[in-house]
């Protein structure tokens, strides 16, 4: 038998013909992710960033000062900048405009070619942009101001509709590039404002001198909703000439890095007033760093190679933190200001509090993966330790109050950190040696699989005692927290730790904290965060998410995290019993007697008693009063019997639950730092610019 499946094997054949070709910009297609990383959300504003990049690069070679980005009505997007424009004529190589080439070829480009090339220095990666868009695209068009004319040439998912044609004079120069995402390629369709506004705002401060618009006219109407009619925005060179009232923002900066990292500061307190600053090239890498302390104990390192954001760092920031790290170690021990007793200040400790942008611009470019999210070339490393190692020592040396600031900064940090150890092995120890590997409150489920466990962490004993009759023993565990857990955005791990609630917390969870954190220990897959539905439980919501982000961030991106959403109202419509989630699902059930809401809630107590020893008495109550309607009013977990806490918040049959994303990390950073830190003027400014829109329970 084996004999002849193994000649069955060697009957087929393996020839040329069997070899596959893609052709033009096929792979792309076939392969979308290589080139954008994702179909999801972040690969379809990648194909924003790659065309936006390619008028950015005209800007950082001086032939472009404004660039307009708008997002059209049918789910298109548009973006025009004020450069050269792309050639036109035919190209030697490929025979055909040099347009199409680049709109319609892998590796095609003006950024190739060392001093002879179209640019010096460019975002631009393997040349693919353009044409990677172009493919994904399911219609594209691309128009050329140039040398008196307008110059046109449409597409269909990478392959042109016609050849490169003038279609007009023109007094303008640059370049108009105009996409529309496949839906066969993309999941969804759905450009976010805010990601489009960050990411350019970015840019604006990369480039000196350089005016982004942007413009959100999806909810324009070109035909009835304003002055210009459907083919206006395509007869224009600027968008905005149409003068409509329109969403829309605009950035134009001086003061590059320096105003960047001032802007990431904005609702810091820094330790020290000036801002550091250095530009310079060695060996044909430029390098430019800021940075400044702040009274934090997070850290921020925004890197940018060729203004592409590096989300994933690389060898420029290597460079940096190796800079860094040895800097304040000899100044701090030159001038005695580090203790041979404190031993030296590692990696970790430099960077508490600190908020840097480290730009590096290379001729030669390369970074690992196609999405540009991590620098790969090796020069840069040591060109950013140079550079930056250099003037960061000239800057302590000619300030010396704001070196002793940040010495100071990173020798609390030392201390702490070694603090945190001696308590986080306390915990460990006492864990895992004493017998406590669980805490007592916790009623732990039956199954070890992680996957199909989950843990609802509950607010209060008398909550706590109703989940766990309710649950489901086998896959549920219970953990009930006393009152409000520390705010530990002002806290640090040593002190945190001191917690008996945080601690009971983080044993519950298996993964341990700080530098032992496991994610692969962790004990449950659901974590499920059961607060009540007022002011308080909110409160303690926050303060445990504050917890998740700050020290539990591979938890919160691996989708562990839920909260749970329990009933706000019971009502009573005779004998049917119906649970609402909203007051418009409220109103929805009641129909016609919503209009009687005042005369239909049930007071505390009345009517409606959860005591199982008044069930009877309510079913009679109920019977009698058939024809009338009663509604409870849930504030708290613990108002609600086991059965009614498993059918309405646990039975996975039947529970809502809300998963915890971070799709803006930075974004989520800035409003931890902002509702939950110690600074007080930027959350009270929160407040009141957001009072009308509170919904309070009192």
């Amino acid at each position: 038998m084996a004999k002849e499946e193994k000649n069955k094997k060697d009957n087929v054949k393996y020839g040329a013909e069997q070899i596959s070709v893609l052709e033009g910009l096929e792979p792309v297609r076939r392969r979308p992710g290589m080139y954008i990383g994702s179909t999801g959300i972040d690969g379809l504003h990648h194909l924003v960033w790659e065309i936006f990049d390619n008028s950015r690069d005209e800007a950082m070679g001086g032939y472009c000062d404004h660039i307009e980005v708008v997002l059209l009505p049918d789910n298109s997007v548009r973006v025009t900048d004020n450069g050269r424009g792309i050639p036109v004529e035919i190209h030697p190589k490929t025979k055909v405009s040099a347009l199409e080439t680049v709109m319609t070829t892998l590796h095609a480009g003006g950024k190739f070619g060392g001093d002879d090339s179209g640019y010096k220095v460019s975002g631009g990666l393997h040349g693919v942009g353009a044409s990677v868009v172009n493919a994904l695209s399911i219609y594209t068009k691309a128009e050329v101001h140039k040398d008196g004319g307008k110059y046109m040439q449409e597409y269909t998912q990478g392959k042109k509709k016609a050849n490169v044609k003038k279609v007009a004079t023109s007094k303008n120069h640059g370049t108009i590039i105009s996409f529309k995402p496949d839906e066969e390629i993309f999941k969804q369709i759905k450009f976010d404002w805010n990601t489009i506004i960050n990411h350019l705002r970015q840019q604006a401060y990369l480039v000196k001198g350089l005016r982004i618009d942007i413009i959100d006219a999806r909810e324009w109407d070109p035909i009835t909703g304003g002055k210009g009619k459907s083919n206006d925005y395509e007869n224009v060179f600027w968008f905005r000439e149409l003068d409509l009232e329109l969403p829309s923002t605009s950035f134009y900066f001086e003061g590059g890095l320096v105003s960047l990292v001032k802007y990431y500061n904005k609702l810091e307190k820094p330790i020290h007033s000036s801002v550091f600053y250095i530009e310079k090239e060695i060996d044909s890498v430029g390098v430019e760093v800021a940075l400044q302390y702040v009274d934090d104990i997070d850290s921020q390192i925004i890197p940018f190679a060729n203004n592409i954001y590096n989300n994933e760092g690389g060898t420029h920031v290597t460079g940096f933190k190796t800079a860094l790290t040895r800097v304040l170690n000899t100044y701090g021990k030159k001038n005695n200001l580090i203790k041979e007793i404190d031993g030296g200040l590692t990696g970790d400790d430099v960077l508490e509090g600190l908020v840097a942008v480290v730009s590096v611009k290379l001729r030669e470019i390369q970074f690992e993966g196609q999405t540009k999210g991590k620098l790969g070339s090796t020069e840069a490393q040591g060109a950013v330790a140079t550079v930056f190692g250099d003037a960061f020592s000239s800057f302590l040396e000619e300030n010396p109050d704001e070196a002793k600031a940040i010495i100071s900064k990173s020798l609390l940090a030392l201390r702490a950190r070694k603090a945190a150890k001696a308590a986080k092995d306390s915990v460990l120890r006492k864990g895992a040696l004493e017998g406590m590997t669980l805490p007592g409150k916790l009623a732990d489920c039956q199954v070890k699989d992680a996957e199909n466990a989950e843990i609802f962490i509950v607010e209060g004993d008398s909550a706590g005692g109703t989940a766990k009759m309710g649950r489901d023993r086998k896959t549920q565990a219970i953990l009930p927290l006393r009152g409000k857990i520390l705010n530990i955005e002002r806290a640090r791990l040593d002190r945190m730790l001191g917690s008996e609630q945080i601690k009971n917390l983080v044993i519950a969870m298996g993964t341990s904290i700080g530098d032992t954190f496991d994610l692969e220990k962790i004990r449950y897959h659901k974590i499920i965060i059961a607060t009540d539905a007022d002011v308080d439980g909110a409160h303690i919501r926050t303060l445990i998410l504050t917890l998740m982000y700050r020290y539990f961030r591979p938890v919160l991106d691996a989708g562990y995290i839920y909260i749970a959403q329990p009933p706000l109202f019971k009502i009573k419509k005779g004998k049917e019993i119906f649970y609402a989630y909203s007051d418009e699902e409220r109103d929805k059930i009641l129909g016609k007697e919503a209009s009687h809401l005042e005369e239909l809630l049930v007071e505390e107590g009345e009517e409606v008693n959860n005591s199982e020893e008044a069930e009877n008495e309510n079913e009679e109550k109920s019977e009698k009063k058939s024809s009338k309607i009663h509604i409870q009013r849930y504030k708290g977990l613990g108002e609600m019997n086991a059965e009614e806490l498993w059918e309405t918040t646990m039975d996975p049959s039947n529970r809502v639950l809300k998963q915890v994303t971070i799709d803006d990390a930075e974004e989520a950073n800035k409003v931890f730092d902002m509702l939950m830190g110690s600074e007080v003027p930027p959350r009270k400014s929160f407040i009141q610019s957001n009072a009308k829109m509170a919904r309070l329970d009192v």
